[in-house]
């Protein structure tokens, strides 16, 4: 089984890192490929432009052979839409693997805004991350939706292509891409919230330094409301 983890990664820290490995270990995927967006749709453009997030990202996992920076939707042109992104892993894998898409908890509750969602199911089974002690969606289509596909056993994802659901608790660090680039922005150090090979090629393209206060405040509506695994997932627009 696959697992597909993606978001901008501006920059990739351990929160994303950490969930990633936990879900792989607990659902026994052959591994997980994470995908930094190129064009996000219904949010603010990242800093980092794409080839330095995927060169961090590469970096990040270059210790862990079962966890693998994919660059398809860089390569791609226009918005970063996950069912285009599925569709073309599928192609290239055939019907029968299975795949799972992991998104965040509240990525999760608002699953039926997302672009083509339940093409979506039927490409990949869904992993939702869980905040120890969060509570199940509140829209009835959506808890009807999983009451129907959720899965209780971890064979019963590798039992199938897609469509189930499997609700998987991990750790959530309070760790974020936005207090990363403000803590760099403010000359201070983030260590410990990033892998150091991460952080020296950050400060090598200085990008996160120069980034300009208004930019910051343009960006903080779209990016406080979320949590570091919510970021990572994407729904209409790839987030």
């Amino acid at each position: 089984m696959i697992g597909i983890l993606g978001g901008a990664f501006d920059p990739v820290h351990y929160g994303h890192l950490r969930i990633a490995l936990e879900v792989r270990e607990a659902l026994r995927m052959d591994e997980v490929r994470l995908l930094p967006f190129n064009v996000a749709v219904h949010r603010a453009q990242p800093v980092a432009d794409g080839g330095l997030r995927l060169a961090m990202l590469r970096t990040a996992v270059e210790d862990e052979p079962n966890m693998i920076a994919d660059d398809r939707e860089l390569r791609r042109a226009g918005g970063s839409y996950t069912v285009d992104t599925l569709s073309e892993i599928r192609e290239e894998v055939g019907p029968e693997r299975p795949l799972c898409l992991l998104v965040g908890g509240d990525a999760f509750n608002a699953f039926f805004e997302w672009h083509r969602a339940r093409d979506i199911l039927g490409l990949a089974h869904l992993a939702v991350m869980r905040r120890p002690g969060s509570v199940l969606p509140r829209d009835p289509d959506l808890r009807e939706e999983l009451e129907h596909r959720q899965a209780q056993t971890t064979e019963e994802l590798h039992a199938a292509p897609a469509g189930r659901i499997c609700m998987q608790s991990v750790t959530q660090l309070d760790i974020s891409s936005t207090r990363i680039r403000r803590t760099i922005h403010g000359g201070q150090s983030p260590r410990f919230l990033l892998p150091d090979a991460v952080l020296e090629l950050a400060t090598a393209a200085g990008c996160y330094a120069r980034t300009a206060e208004a930019t910051e405040q343009a960006r903080k509506p779209y990016e406080e409301t979320q949590s570091a695994s919510h970021t990572a997932q994407r729904g209409n627009d790839a987030a």
